[in-house]
């Protein structure tokens, strides 16, 4: 796992104070009395601006009855944490005019709903801290900032079949999370593509592949496996994933079609979540 500097982590950290205190229907000022901690200093933190010790973080936790999250969650306000694999990609992900991905097992990182990364990030054959397990998913919830900006990236991507019949969290987190596709796809944020089961082999069958372009510098694929991951830059190969994903692309059902087929097994995850 890699730490890179990351200042948003702060204003992150905030937006989950804010979330929490709603949810559990407490003002600001309600809470300051709780946490004996000062209504400005609260409003600072959550507006990012201010980060709290680990008393403060203690008594987040304690009345929030947030299970030591926020105590957990203090480490990654001095950096992001990432597989050590996809740091450079990360770096080139948030600078991308366009991004093009393929999502051949999981739904790819950036469309990822929380309930979903915990999920997928809560599962391997190592033990994983509560800590670490945090820390990876601020990261990839961080990561979906990107569809905030309407115009930049323009977001491609195509889901093998099976990443929507793939039961990731139960019934209910699957739900949700091909409806959140599906809202991001009818906002015009993102472009979805499915490669159903009938399509047979495909150029994209062997792995994952994501390919971005810049406005100022040549575009670059990164492509992952088992553990492993790299990015190109050689114009030949970066040439050779593009012509793999566009002929993948030619197998795959239409925006429209992808979008139909998605409704309906969310339909079907609602269905066996009642």
């Amino acid at each position: 796992m890699a730490i890179e500097d990351n200042p948003e982590s702060r204003r992150k950290y905030g937006e989950e104070l804010k979330r929490r205190r709603e949810a559990a229907g407490l003002t600001q000022e309600r809470l300051s009395e709780l946490t004996i901690i000062s209504r400005t200093h609260l409003a600072h933190m959550e507006a990012g601006r201010r980060r709290p010790d680990v008393a403060d973080a203690r008594r987040l936790d304690r009345v929030l009855e947030a299970g030591g999250f926020f105590e957990r969650f203090l480490p990654t306000l001095d950096g992001k944490a990432v597989a050590e694999h996809f740091a450079e990609a990360l770096e080139f992900e948030g600078q991308a005019t366009v991004i093009r991905v393929y999502g051949q097992t999981l739904i790819p990182g950036i469309l990822q709903t929380r309930a979903y990364a915990e999920d997928v990030l809560s599962t391997g054959p190592e033990p994983q801290s509560d800590e670490e397990r945090d820390k990876l998913l601020v990261t990839r919830l961080e990561r979906a900032r990107i569809l905030e900006n309407f115009d930049s990236p323009m977001v491609w991507t195509i889901l093998d079949e099976a990443v929507i019949r793939r039961n990731i969290g139960g019934p209910a987190v699957m739900c949700e999370q091909l409806r959140h596709i599906v809202r991001l796809a009818e906002r015009r944020r993102i472009r979805v593509h499915v490669l159903p089961f009938s399509a047979g082999a495909h150029a994209l069958l062997e792995g994952f592949v994501s390919l971005m372009w810049f406005e100022d510098q040549p575009p670059i694929a990164y492509v992952e496996g088992l553990n492993s991951g790299r990015v190109w830059e050689n114009p030949a190969m970066v040439r050779e994933c593009q012509l793999d994903y566009d002929h993948a692309l030619g197998d795959a059902l239409s925006h429209s079609e992808s979008l139909a087929l998605i409704r309906t097994v969310a339909e079907e995850y609602e269905h066996a979540a009642r």
